[in-house]
């Protein structure tokens, strides 16, 4: 393998280990509720509160980072990224105090909203239009990896003393990996260019693309940019040419949370246990769960760049919800724990081969160079407010109406998630980023 080639696989995968630190961060809270709810001694609102907080904290970073990035760059906030993670998980593992708890959970959520906006727009801006989507496919593996990772580093350590410290406190590892890596890879030539730093733009551009390409490509970056970039605030989501593409991102990120993905991510072992399991078996059981979301998210790697995002987004939303219904079903006709747990493993199946990797890819790629910062940094801080009030109600609700009711509903904003995704989403696969854009300027949904 030449150098280039090293350096097309190298980067983006580097970029993607921020993806490990947000899966650990969201996941390590699942094994770590049946002993913190009792040692803080929380309602499960309360619960909900403790358990959400980071979200709060990811739906401030998803919209900071997002004008942020713009002034200072991808990689150098991907840098502070990774420290505040490592810091977070220190002082979430020492506190004794509830409020101090909730204030490092939603430091770290600042961390993990910023990762959601910073790391799939850097992979889509570096990576060439054909390996695209599998490259912001491979930040969601690594997402699902550092779930999978968190599940069993919970697994492991459930039977020693003052547990969920050291749960919390794992989390050092991943902040330190991925603070490494940053400092061998680029800035964004996209945003190079955009700075004015064209000279290091095209030798960002010559070290990941063949010679030949380059200056077909900087002339469509040129082009792209060629109004005033300076001025670039929240109301250019609302021009002509912007606001279709703002309102397929905006809709695709209210339906990928309320179908329900965050509520098994983040209270697997507690639905496990109300389906009539121990702790023990729960934890065992979870990690199961995130070996699936791990394995199936090579489906999409895949897949992606040859059936396209589209048909991916519609099959996966029409498995979600057949996998939804028979869990609530298994709820409200009393089945085994064992159906219980199917019906939860298909669904992340279908989530995790069919919408997870291409939700991240569609928000990463189709919207604007000019103003791409500030729209996936919306459209982020969209799905984590709505991933915040999920995962806020869900065991309010559990409790409230059960089981067959809550996935119930989940199974109909899943339904409702198909029905969009075949009427607004068009396909991307093989574009490149102007080309895109380009789309959106002939295409007026609303």
């Amino acid at each position: 393998m030449d150098k280039k080639s090293y350096n097309r696989y190298f980067i983006p995968c580097i970029a993607a280990l921020g993806g490990l630190l947000f899966g650990f961060d969201i996941g390590i809270i699942s094994g770590t509720i049946p002993f913190i709810q009792p040692y803080f001694g929380w309602s499960n609102l309360e619960l909900g509160w403790g358990v959400s907080s980071i979200l709060l904290g990811a739906i401030a970073g998803a919209i900071v980072s997002g004008i942020f990035t713009e002034k200072y760059g991808r990689k150098r906030l991907l840098v502070f990224i990774a420290l505040t993670f490592a810091v977070s998980s220190i002082i979430t593992a020492v506190t004794s105090q509830s409020h101090i708890f909730i204030m490092a959970r939603f430091l770290g959520g600042l961390a993990v909203g910023s990762t959601s906006v910073l790391v799939p727009m850097y992979i889509a801006e570096i990576t060439a239009p054909g390996k695209r989507g599998m490259f912001v496919s491979i930040y969601q593996l690594a997402i699902v990896a550092g779930i999978l990772t968190s599940y069993i580093v919970n697994f492991l350590l459930h039977d020693l003393d003052n547990n969920w410290r050291w749960m919390f406190a794992t989390g050092v590892v991943p902040s330190v990996m991925f603070f490494t890596g940053l400092f061998f890879i680029p800035e964004s030539p996209r945003w190079l260019y955009k700075a004015g730093r064209k000279e290091e733009a095209l030798a960002v551009l010559g070290r990941v693309r063949d010679s030949k390409n380059i200056q077909g490509e900087i002339l469509e970056i040129a082009e792209s940019l060629k109004e005033d970039t300076k001025s670039v605030n929240f109301r250019e989501l609302f021009r002509p040419d912007v606001r279709s593409a703002i309102f397929v991102g905006f809709f695709l990120a209210i339906l990928v949370q309320v179908s329900g993905i965050n509520t098994i991510i983040e209270y697997a072992p507690k639905i496990l246990i109300a389906s009539g399991v121990d702790i023990s078996s729960a934890l065992l059981q979870t990690s199961l769960i995130g070996l699936i979301n791990f394995v199936f998210t090579f489906i999409a790697i895949l897949l992606i760049d040859k059936v396209g995002r589209r048909v991916l987004y519609i099959a996966g939303s029409l498995g979600m919800t057949v996998s939804l219904v028979m869990l609530s079903f298994s709820f409200f006709l009393g089945f085994s724990s064992l159906f219980t747990l199917i019906c939860i493993m298909l669904f992340i199946a279908f989530f995790a081969s069919c919408i997870g990797p291409v939700f991240w890819t569609l928000v990463s790629e189709i919207f604007p160079n000019r103003i791409r910062g500030i729209s996936v940094a919306f459209i982020s801080f969209t799905q984590w407010i709505f991933n915040f009030v999920v995962v806020l109600l869900f065991p309010h609700f559990l409790s409230l109406i059960g089981g067959a009711g809550t996935f119930l509903f989940l199974a109909v904003m899943s339904f409702l998630q198909l029905l969009f995704t075949w009427l607004y989403v068009p396909e991307t696969k093989g574009k490149s980023l102007e080309e895109i854009e380009k789309y959106w300027k002939t295409k007026q949904i609303i």
